[in-house]
Order: structure tokens, then sequence, then C-alpha cells
């Protein structure tokens, strides 16, 4: 059975990868264009997860009308749309083309950072994170993407591939703590950048705490590592400035991660996201189940 399994999965890849590959060579007024044909699959036909995305939206903005809502929900699935297809164009993405697209305005404070000690990078599921890796063409340390793996193994290679362009290792979420112990041991600087807004099981959660005004389970293993390992954490602040171009600002948590008090680092990045979403909300990654355990709160927890 898994050998038929991993047949499926192949054939499934090598059908879809001539398709990507020329999705990420078309000029970009076609590549836009086919963006704009997804939004019409997806939004009106298919109406991928639009139950989820309203669901959402409804809960932590009930003081939003139902335009309104209807209004960043049909904003998100363009936007949604456009940061897929970008993903795919990453395959042939050059740096001169990335480094016009995806500024950073305040790199120098993470140059400055990288000399001293290893760094955390901390982002959400907001405006384009997958971008995000191109900051390491600035840098002179390792940088590093932290990742889960996915279920298609031909396609998690290439995903894999995408994240290694611009100075990047992609590394397992586990092999991060190990990763960094071992890097310290060689005396080699390292940046490493995680998507920290996911929702962990709500059996396993450590700490329960209001995000966007509904108490949910929260991953803390950012900052478990950052102060278990002293390191430096930043936040990426990622803004569209318009479609196909974005700007970060680095916004630092802290330099010294094994001197701040327990949820410190997990507050402050809650915060962060939170105020980014709220100017913008339609730049979040609405459609997975980020408040799924909302009723499942534990005893004397608010």
């Amino acid at each position: 059975m898994p050998i038929v399994f991993t047949s499926m999965q192949l054939l499934v890849f090598l059908l879809a990868y001539p398709f990507l590959w020329v999705i990420s060579i078309l000029p970009y007024r076609l590549f836009y264009m086919l963006s704009d044909f997804l939004f019409f699959l997806i939004y009106h036909l298919a109406g991928y997860r639009r139950k989820v995305v309203t669901e959402n939206l409804q809960l932590v903005f009930p003081e939003k009308s139902d335009i309104e809502i209807k209004q960043i929900r049909r904003q998100f699935y363009a936007h949604f749309c456009d940061v897929m297809l970008e993903t795919v164009k990453t395959m042939n993405l050059s740096s001169e083309d990335m480094i016009s697209r995806f500024r950073c305005v305040n790199i120098e404070l993470l140059q400055g950072l990288e000399k001293e000690r290893n760094v955390l990078l901390l982002c959400s599921h907001y405006a384009n994170w997958e971008w995000i890796i191109s900051i390491n063409n600035y840098l002179k340390s390792q940088g590093y993407a932290v990742y889960q793996d996915i279920g298609n193994p031909y396609f998690d290679k290439l995903i894999k591939r995408i994240r290694s362009k611009w100075n990047t290792i992609p590394i397992n979420q586990k092999e991060t703590v190990k990763t960094v112990m071992r890097n310290d041991q060689n005396n080699k600087k390292g940046v490493y950048g995680m998507v920290s807004d996911q929702s962990p099981m709500a059996k396993k959660a450590q700490y329960w705490t209001p995000f966007l005004g509904v108490t949910v389970p929260i991953f803390n293993g950012p900052e478990n590592i950052a102060r278990k390992l002293d390191m430096a954490v930043v936040f990426v602040k990622v803004d569209k400035l318009k479609r196909g171009y974005y700007q970060a600002e680095l916004i630092p948590i802290t330099t010294t991660g094994k001197n701040t008090e327990e949820h410190q680092i997990t507050n402050k990045f809650l915060q962060l996201t939170e105020e980014q979403i709220q100017q913008r909300p339609e730049l979040y990654l609405w459609t997975h189940r980020r408040w799924k355990h909302r009723d499942k709160v534990p005893e004397g927890i608010n």
C-alpha cells in the first residue's frame, strides 16, 4: 500500500510540475491575469473554505457589518491567490527581481545583531511570508528557514528547493534546537526564521491567551528556543505596497532571550501580529482554522 501511495504522489507531482514551471516564467502582466482567473475559480465557483473564512472574520471582528466582512473576505481571496502564485514564481525569480519587489527598510538592525549572537526571526501568515527568506541576501551569517513537512514528499522537496534560495537552509522544526547548538559549538552564527502563528494541538498546549479577542492555545516553541539558547528575537512586519511589491520592517523583541520573563516574547509577538491584522485584515491567512480550539479552554483560563 505505501508503494502505491508514493507512486500516486509522484504521478500528481509529475503532472503538476510542468504547469508550475510555466507559471513561474510568465511575464508579470500574464502572471497576475492568471491570479485574477484563479480568484474567479476559487472564490466564485469553488467557494474554497468560504465558510471558514467568513466564520473567522465574524468571530474576531464582531463589530463589523456583513458588508464589511464580505469586502474583507473578497480582498483576502484576491491577495491569497497572488501569494500562492508568487510562491510558485520564486522557482525562477532572480535576485535582482526579488530585491526590487521585497525590500527591508532597516536591515542594518539585523546586520548588527547577527555579529553578536544567533537571531530568531518571527513572522505570521501575513502579506507574503514566503518572500521573507530574501532578507538573507543582505546577511553574512547563514540563514535557516524552519518548516514543517508536507504530505507529498515530492512537493515537499520542491518547497525546500524554493526556500533554499538566497543563502537559506530549510530545517525541520524538530531540528532547530539541535542545529543552533551544533552551530554554537562550531562558533557559527545563524539567523533562523519561523512562521509562528500556528495553532497547536489543544491537549499539548502549554499556554492559552486571547488572540484577536478570542482565547486559544498558543504555539510557544519559538519563545522556549529563544530563552533556552539566549537568542535575539526580531519580528518581521511586512506590508503590501502594491500588487507584487512588499516592504518589511524589523522590530526587535529582545536582544537576550534568557533575560525575558515567561510568555514575554510570545505576548509581544501576538501584539505585533494583531496590530498588523487590525490595520489591514485582508492580508492575513484566514483560511486556516486558527480558532478551532476556542471551545476547549481549560478551566481557570478566561
